[in-house]
């Protein structure tokens, strides 16, 4: 069994579509799952979620798709943040909103001897990253006590896969705004064997110049500073790290 999972669309049509191009380039796969935050940040939300309805995508739920779905009183979101989640719901209206609301927060894949968990974050919430180098207490926290042969993953934009405790983890970055200083997206395919599952990460270019376009021409409040994430292709605070 193969199975492609892709992650962190964020409205980057261009992106989601360049990975699936790719995808059929390698033979495609028996299902394609999308692990959350699909369309928020993105110059094209709506398009995005009718493409992953298109081709059939099973998908979970991000932290993103749950600030969009629910209600958006918390007083932690800075005012931008707030503006873009208000257009973010105006683009995609009321059906697309219920539908991220109706989405499940993993699905799992396989017998349970040689399962496949696909989750937003980490097992346990959809809003704090693993890191590659995670140490054994907080792997314990989220993962201690799961049962599935591999874990696949987004959430952190950097792709990676470990060992630990004889389960494979997988992030599958980003197919849409890509933060590991490499400038190409970025999705994972999983290819079930006995006794295990096996990955294989997939880096694809798409037109970033076209996508900055569109940004700036989609009416997105600060749509600048979003370019400027989309175009420094990595986390601010790993500028030390990633060149």
């Amino acid at each position: 069994m193969r199975i492609a999972v892709l992650s962190d669309v964020h409205g980057n049509l261009l992106g989601l579509d360049a990975c699936l191009a790719d995808l059929a380039s390698q033979g495609g796969a028996e299902a394609i799952v999308v692990a959350g935050d699909l369309c928020l940040d993105g110059p094209k939300p709506k398009k995005v979620l009718q493409r992953l309805e298109e081709i059939g995508a099973a998908c979970v739920r991000g932290n993103t798709d749950r600030y969009i779905a629910e209600d958006d009183s918390d007083e932690s979101f800075e005012p931008a943040e707030r503006a873009q989640i208000a257009w973010t719901r105006r683009e995609i209206g009321e059906r697309w909103r219920s539908w991220l609301q109706a989405l499940p927060f993993a699905l799992r894949i396989g017998e349970d001897d040689n399962q496949l968990l696909i989750v937003h974050a980490n097992p346990k919430t959809d809003d704090e990253h693993l890191w590659p180098d995670a140490e054994d207490a907080v792997l314990q926290r989220f993962i201690g006590e799961e049962k599935a042969t591999a874990i696949a993953f987004g959430h952190l934009h950097l792709p990676y896969a470990r060992v630990w405790r004889g389960k494979l983890l997988v992030n599958v970055a980003s197919a849409g705004l890509p933060k590991d200083g490499d400038p190409r997206v970025c999705y994972a395919i999983l290819t079930e064997r006995d006794g295990g599952w096996q990955v294989k990460h997939r880096r694809v270019p798409f037109d970033t110049k076209r996508v900055a376009t569109q940004l700036a021409a989609c009416g997105i409040p600060e749509s600048a500073e979003l370019i400027a994430t989309l175009r420094r292709h990595r986390y601010k605070g790993l500028k030390s790290f990633i060149p």
